[in-house]
């Protein structure tokens, strides 16, 4: 099949965000020879510092050639046809519109999550494991993949079937329907993700009666936080990395602390993390997000509607015969420079977010707990204590440590 301009233009696109992201690791990687900041000596000594930087390096490596694989697979699929490969194999099973979708994303998701093995099981037993993270066992690691794929089929395919039922129904209009499902689909999760999909993949108890757990309730009292539901999951059968996170609304509203998170923090330390937890709520964070994660869903859809019925959209990635499906994998390749730039403004922001929420748990609680927290925390977690800016700029959702901590001490 001739390949059109837009084919082209995917290239270009493709080749363009790798290099990008390549460069940007590169500066990022050259910052792997600064020293300790001043304030961070009291946690790092030498040897520590050196075992951080390494493990940076070494996944910088890892990248370079998980990433250039990655592209190279993907050029090489688009090039030879490999889209229209598949959706001559989806037409010889069925021409039925949905059941079509349904198995040509089926197939490509497959494959794709075929190939990603290796590179997933390399991370976990060979770099997690050499520098003492992982604590998941092949037996785990296998079943984790198998349960995510079978809730993404659920899950997804059954988001794109009553998406094609949309567009079948109502035409241009199928944008606003979907908007709709997809707003219902992400208050749902947010609700109830740790009481539906978390039990899937890990043990949730209440926290046991005692100390921790009169501190907490009580200084989520003094702040006038409502709060019923404080539970420890078993992060420490996948990793020896701390994290602590909010979920839920209403009735629904829950805390949930890692057992790593337990063992790494003292008391108050925990209470200072989860009071920054609380300054995202009470500072109306998630509400923002959510707001603006649909708005952008929206202005996305919208934009899908008026492109998706040009043949173009379809033959951008090899596939002859126009569809819907092969029109949403095209439309999704040209708009990814478009959720870069979104992307973008969404973790400048957030990164504004965390100061907020720093400052709302010094005011509320104590600034030196939560530094010894986050200081104790990147320790264990071998985290990037000198990234490059422009790399913050980019990628970076967290303020890095250093400028955190002197937020917090200022």
């Amino acid at each position: 099949m001739e390949k059109n301009y837009l084919f082209y233009t995917i290239l270009i696109i493709l080749v363009v965000q790798y290099l990008v992201h390549q460069v940007l690791e590169y500066l990022n990687a050259q910052k792997f020879k600064s020293t300790v900041p001043a304030e961070l000596s009291d946690i790092f000594d030498d040897t520590e510092y050196q075992k951080s930087q390494a493990y940076k390096l070494t996944n910088y490596r890892f990248g370079l050639f998980s990433d250039g694989f990655s592209l190279l697979l993907t050029v090489c699929f688009l090039w030879f046809g490999g889209f229209e490969w598949v959706d001559k194999i989806t037409r010889s099973i069925t021409t039925e519109t949905i059941p079509m979708a349904l198995l040509f994303f089926g197939i490509i998701t497959f494959g794709s999550g075929l190939l990603g093995i290796p590179f997933s099981y390399y991370k976990t037993f060979v770099i997690e494991e050499q520098y003492g993270f992982n604590k998941t066992t092949k037996k785990l690691f296998f079943l984790d993949k198998i349960k995510s794929g079978l809730l993404t089929a659920v899950l997804a395919g059954g988001i794109l079937s009553l998406f094609i039922l949309f567009y079948q129904w109502t035409g241009p209009q199928f944008w606003m329907y979907t908007w709709i499902l997809v707003a219902v689909v992400i208050l749902f999760t947010n609700l109830f993700y740790s009481r539906l999909i978390v039990p899937l993949f890990n043990k949730q108890t209440p926290l046991d009666e005692g100390s921790l757990k009169n501190a907490i309730e009580n200084y989520a009292q003094k702040v006038g936080f409502e709060l019923k539901n404080i539970f420890v999951i078993d992060g420490s059968k996948r990793s020896t990395k701390a994290n602590a996170y909010f979920s839920g609304f209403g009735k629904e509203k829950r805390i949930t602390l890692y057992d790593t998170l337990i063992h790494d923090l003292d008391e108050e330390e925990i209470v200072a993390v989860l009071a920054h937890e609380v300054g995202h709520y009470k500072r109306k964070h998630i509400i923002f997000n959510l707001t603006v994660s649909l708005a952008l869903t929206g202005f996305m859809l919208y934009i899908l509607a008026l492109f998706i019925n040009h043949p173009e959209i379809s033959r951008a990635i090899g596939v002859s015969i126009p569809s819907f499906h092969a029109g949403l994998v095209g439309f999704a390749l040209l708009y990814s420079p478009i959720s870069e730039i979104t992307g973008l403004a969404m973790n400048y922001l957030s990164r504004k977010f965390e100061f907020q929420a720093d400052d709302y748990a010094k005011t509320t609680f104590a600034a030196t707990p939560l530094v010894t927290s986050l200081k104790k925390l990147s320790k264990n977690s071998l985290s990037n204590l000198t990234p490059h800016p422009a790399y913050v700029f980019v990628h970076y959702s967290h303020p890095p440590l250093i400028e955190r901590i002197r937020n917090l001490k200022a």
